[in-house]
């Protein structure tokens, strides 16, 4: 029995065909492909990507977080219809840098901070975050995240508030 041509191409090749610009960016330049934790790793990726941007100013991150959210629920959208694919992971993006905007500056543990949390708050999911993944569609796989890097967000401003209040 012969084997089809297209079962012999290799993972990669199988994983990259019909890449698309809506699924290059819902895969985060591919990063959602990483065959271990690809919402890790784009969220990684995003925190050295917001670090730079907040070295060129606040509202840079700011109009990127926005430009994320609104455009990965449109690409998501164009780009697959299944409930949650894993290898989508804009949401990701966009998760840690609403997080990031806390950040008083670019630093690297401020980055490590903010990645830690919204990877917290998006794998456990508490409260409103879990309702908001249950949404249908390309809205409820970014919601949960955009509520996971506000709740980031929130917990980072308010330990910069006890810092400056109680630190030294």
């Amino acid at each position: 029995m012969a084997v089809q041509p297209s079962c012999r191409r290799s993972r990669h090749e199988r994983r990259d065909a019909g890449l698309t610009a809506a699924r290059l960016i819902a895969s985060g330049f591919s990063c959602g492909f990483a065959p271990r934790a690809p919402g890790t790793v784009a969220s990684a990726a995003a925190t050295a990507a917001g670090l730079l941007l907040l070295w060129i100013g606040p509202a840079a991150l700011a109009v990127a977080a926005l430009i994320a959210v609104i455009g990965g629920w449109r690409v998501i959208a164009a780009a697959t219809t299944e409930p949650d694919p894993g290898w989508v992971v804009i949401d990701e993006v966009a998760g840690q840098w609403i997080a990031m905007l806390a950040l008083p500056g670019p630093s690297v543990a401020g980055g490590l901070a903010a990645l830690a949390l919204f990877r917290l708050f998006d794998i456990a999911k508490p409260g409103p975050i879990g309702w908001a993944e249950r949404l249908p569609g390309a809205l409820g796989i970014m919601a949960d995240d955009v509520l996971a890097g506000a709740l980031a967000a929130l917990v980072l401003a308010l330990g910069e508030l006890l810092l400056m209040r109680f630190g030294s």
